[in-house]
């Protein structure tokens, strides 16, 4: 699993699996709505791919990578507390066909972006 500054991961592959850390779910308190990218939409590392509301606040979802979406994950639509629940399991949020991939963290490289951030 690689990580952002942004606060997303991924995992490896051709087909990544693409969420929203820990860390960021707790920020952001409890999801009540999730907007993803449609299935075929094309998006660039770094840009805005979706949105998510809690009860505190409305945050974008950056991609972490280039490339396709080829799945969003339509049990947020009913359940968008998976985000909180489950941010590395059930809570993802879509699954990208990856074309690049820009620098990314590791998993001790997060944690110490968070350690700095606390």
């Amino acid at each position: 699993m690689r990580f952002t500054k942004d606060h997303e991961w991924l995992t490896d592959g051709e087909i990544a699996t693409v969420g929203i850390t820990a860390f960021a779910a707790d920020a952001l308190g409890d999801v009540i709505y999730v907007d993803l990218p449609e299935a075929g939409t094309i998006v660039a590392a770094g840009e805005p791919a979706g949105e998510l509301e809690s009860t505190k606040s409305v945050s974008e979802v950056y991609a972490p990578a280039d490339g396709e979406i080829v799945e969003v994950n339509t049990a947020l639509t009913g359940n968008p507390g998976l985000i909180n629940t489950d941010p590395y399991g059930e809570g993802w949020l879509f699954r990208l066909r990856v074309t690049s991939v820009p620098a990314t963290l590791d998993e001790s490289a997060y944690q110490a972006l968070v350690n700095a951030a606390s």
